[in-house]
């Protein structure tokens, strides 16, 4: 029976994993590049405080970046002012974006003397020209760093008019600026052409500021969410929707925008709808920033009712950071509902804004997922509500942490089990973990933030640290939940957060609590780690740790069904047992290796899954889930 229930609760994604290479998902994060416009107007000769010039320094800090870089991230150097005494075209690119050349970069920096003018319009728009477009329809980060000591000289083109038409024009585009030794109009220019610009603006009042925050600016963009899907266009009504079936895609949506998504459902499997909007990490939104999920079935009459609804804000201000929304169609146990019905659906995403918050349009990671029923004749062991022994004063591991490397989002999140991990982590920054949990287990977690020595003036300065718990199938299910917080304010001393979920059970699907129903499936649980943007202007050093205190408790269960015995041996990536093998190859995640579905050309098609890749999953935030009979 064990068998048969796993082969009922795997993803598209093992399926194909157990067969061979994923097909029809490409990999879209190939498009991440750096350029980096530096000043090398005549103010730049000028003593940094230290017996210095501010250029030596400079150079010193743009040695300190390309040393940190990932090895052949594209990255390329502008500077201004470095040709002639006078004049408002003088900008060249001294080194392209090419797959990284320290030794070029350094080079190229160490030949440069301050001499004339600061235009910084101009430049800018050059760089965005220097940052190629990503080939094949990828989504990655381009980011623009500016370092700068003063205000543009020139006037014309309005360094941060240029910032925002950049910004709104391109997707995944962001200008971050580095002020050194800069007050007054010269900073306040610098922080309009960053938030402008979707970036964020590093303040440097010395020689080791100035390396810190490059390091940190130049980092967080090496290290962007790496997105995947296959690449598909959501319309602004139900008419002419994208069909989609079991899998993960790529969109993008800006402020005030509806998306549809069109699906046919049957009448018996639970649908999982997940949508992580990814903006740039630390970019201008507000605490109540909403992503929203919907599904919608139209009745009889024509007229469209809503089935179920999700969704999640920010809860703070500092920056953003991805936020995910998942709806579940969970089939009514007596089968009362019209949203019950085998049908033609919609899932929608819905992005509502501030008109102060960043206006660019953001990728959007989309994933469809089908969980087919028990077999005929099986009795699910009765749900498990409550946290119990998983509670906030449970026993976690202690002793000496290991040294873990966190992922940028579901994708690639690093898989760890049971122990002490330690991590570090840049101010606007999440990094992403990967537990599994088995039938009848329950994740609980600690997240604590280290204590950091300060620069000067940060006593005025909190920031937070927050964490959230995702299922296999992408559902947030740590916020509100009246055990655990999820945010804590952090102001370089130590503090932590505790975080959980309840047992896994097949039943508590049909369970009210938000918190509760989502945790149905067995599989990899996702663990994401945020740190505040303002944290830069508290730590002294670029990144601060963090250790992850990880417990996986209970005896991982052969299956939901009622007295299921205890699996033999430890649990494999997706949560099934490695001491036994079912003959699918696959393990159970939430997700059926049969598909109910597809769409095509407006048609009903059933197809087989073995194909369809669906993927791993991240977001953050209150759920305000309703359900109602459409």
């Amino acid at each position: 029976m064990a068998g048969a229930l796993c082969g009922l609760l795997c993803t598209p994604a093992q399926a194909a994993g157990a067969a061979g290479p994923a097909v029809d998902e490409p990999e879209m994060s190939g498009g991440s590049s750096l350029v980096m416009v530096l000043d090398s107007s005549g103010s730049m000769a000028d003593d940094d405080g230290s017996g210095r010039t501010r250029m030596e320094a400079a150079r010193a800090a743009v040695g300190t970046v390309v040393d940190g870089l990932p090895d052949r991230h594209p990255t390329g150097l502008r500077v201004y002012g470095a040709d002639r005494p006078r004049g408002c075209t003088d900008t060249r690119l001294v080194k392209p974006v090419e797959p990284l050349d320290r030794a070029g970069l350094k080079a190229a920096v160490a030949g440069l003397r301050p001499t004339g003018d600061t235009p910084i319009g101009l430049s800018l728009q050059k760089a965005a020209h220097d940052l190629s477009e990503p080939v094949g329809g990828a989504i990655g980060t381009r980011t623009i760093l500016l370092i700068s000591d003063g205000e543009d000289s020139c006037g014309t083109p309005e360094p941060c008019e240029v910032a925002a038409e950049l910004a709104k024009d391109g997707i995944g585009l962001r200008i971050d600026t580095v002020g050194f030794q800069v007050k007054g109009a010269a900073r306040q220019q610098l922080e309009c052409i960053a938030e402008a610009g979707n970036g964020r603006y590093y303040d440097a009042p010395d020689a080791d500021a100035l390396a810190r925050q490059l390091q940190r600016a130049s980092q967080l963009s090496a290290d962007g969410y790496r997105l995947r899907g296959e690449r598909v266009e959501g319309t602004a009504t139900s008419d002419r929707a994208p069909g989609l079936v079991p899998g993960q895609y790529l969109d993008t949506i800006g402020p005030g925008e509806k998306r549809y998504y069109a699906a046919d459902l049957d009448d018996r499997s639970t649908v999982n709808f997940a949508a992580t909007a990814v903006p740039q990490p630390g970019s201008t939104v507000d605490t109540v920033d909403k992503l929203t999920t919907s599904l919608v079935h139209a009745s009889g009459t024509g007229s469209e009712g809503t089935c179920t609804t999700d969704s999640q804000i920010f809860h703070q201000d500092e920056g953003a950071a991805p936020l995910t929304s998942t709806i579940a169609r969970v089939p009514t146990e007596k089968r009362w509902s019209t949203c019950d019905e085998a049908d033609r659906y919609w899932f929608v995403v819905e992005r509502t804004s501030k008109p102060e918050s960043d206006a660019s349009r953001w990728p959007l990671e989309l994933v469809l997922g089908v969980e087919k029923p028990l077999p005929a004749g099986t009795t699910p062991a009765q749900s498990e509500p409550e946290y119990g022994a998983g509670g906030k004063d449970a026993v976690l591991p202690t002793g000496d942490p290991k040294d873990v490397r966190g992922g940028t989002g579901f994708n690639d999140a690093r898989e760890i089990g049971e122990g002490v991990w330690r991590d570090r982590l840049l101010p606007a920054q999440t990094l992403w973990y990967r537990v599994p949990v088995g039938w009848g287990q329950q994740l609980r977690y600690d997240v604590e933030f280290a204590n950091e020595p300060t620069v000067d003036g940060a006593s005025s300065v909190t920031s937070y640290g927050a964490t959230q718990v995702y299922t296999p199938a992408r559902h947030p299910v740590g916020g509100g939940t009246g055990e655990f917080s999820s945010r804590t304010s952090y102001n370089g001393r130590p503090t932590a957060l505790k975080m959980g979920t309840v047992p896994i059970a097949w039943t508590n699907r049909y369970e009210s609590n938000p918190n509760v129903v989502p945790v149905h499936a067995p599989g990899g649980f996702y663990l994401a780690v945020t740190l505040g943007a303002e944290a830069a202007e508290i730590a002294e050093n670029p990144q601060i740790a963090v250790v992850l205190r990880v417990a996986v408790l209970g005896e991982a269960l052969a299956g939901p069904e009622h007295n299921a015995a205890a699996l033999d041996g430890k649990l494999d990536k997706q949560g099934e047992s490695t001491g036994r093998a079912d003959s699918s190859g696959t393990g159970g995640a939430g997700w059926s290796g049969t598909v109910a579905a597809g769409v095509a050309g407006g048609a009903v098609v059933l197809i087989a899954a073995a194909v369809i890749v669906l993927l791993r999953v991240r977001g953050r935030a209150a759920t305000e889930t309703t359900r109602r009979s459409a």
